[in-house]
């Protein structure tokens, strides 16, 4: 088991890698589509709902084949980190633009109105009204999303990326030792996921304290 460790460690830094460039393109294409709904721009929005219907509803091995290998037909060849990591932008951004929606949607429309009515621009409606009351009430689902994606990262393997569960799954064939490497595997899971769950709920408690003061 000793010995298998520095791949589940090197395995482990990719995971992380490309969870967290996925997760924050995903977060600012969330953003951008949620904002782009509440204006209500006709064309963007249609564009926009497009989007997320299709991310939704595609699962994300999918999403990375046609990435790696269907790209490559249309002359866009891009490397396995990425694809996964585009991939992940990809899919992450339809579900934390659905987490700022339900943030928007909890606003009262007579607050964007009464800023207006005091000579507010739209810019500032949106950033100084609008956009801080919805990330407060999205945080519970956006830190549930940011979970979600790492964890996706598990199916990267099928682009040939040396993920955990690539690791894994390669040292079962080679040393048929099936009971350390799942046991290796879960533990470098709970490694990377426990100390993110913790803080996710801290942050949860911090922003609904700032906001409701309980």
């Amino acid at each position: 088991m000793r010995d298998s460790i520095p791949l589940y460690v090197d395995a482990g830094i990719l995971t992380l890698k490309i969870g967290v460039v996925g997760i924050v393109l995903a977060l600012l294409t969330g953003l951008v589509c949620a904002i782009v709904q509440q204006l209500r721009i006709p064309v963007l929005r249609q564009i926009f709902g497009f989007y997320i219907e299709l991310s939704r509803n595609t699962p994300l091995i999918v999403q990375l084949v046609f990435l790696y290998y269907g790209l490559p037909k249309a002359g866009l060849t891009l490397s396995s980190e990425m694809c996964a990591m585009v991939g992940l932008a990809f899919l992450g951004g339809s579900y934390m633009a659905e987490a700022y929606r339900s943030g928007f949607e909890s606003i009262e429309p007579i607050q964007a109105d009464s800023a207006r009515a005091l000579g507010m621009k739209p810019v500032q409606v949106m950033g100084k009204v609008l956009l801080p009351q919805a990330f407060a009430v999205a945080v519970p689902a956006l830190t549930a999303n940011v979970i979600f994606l790492i964890k996706e990262v598990s199916v990267v393997s099928v682009i040939a990326l040396p993920d955990l569960v690539f690791v894994a799954k390669d040292q079962i064939g080679s040393d048929y030792n099936t009971q350390e490497s799942l046991l290796l595997l879960v533990s470098a899971y709970l490694v990377i996921l426990l100390p993110i769950s913790l803080v996710a709920r801290a942050l949860e408690r911090r922003v609904r304290f700032a906001t409701y003061g309980d």
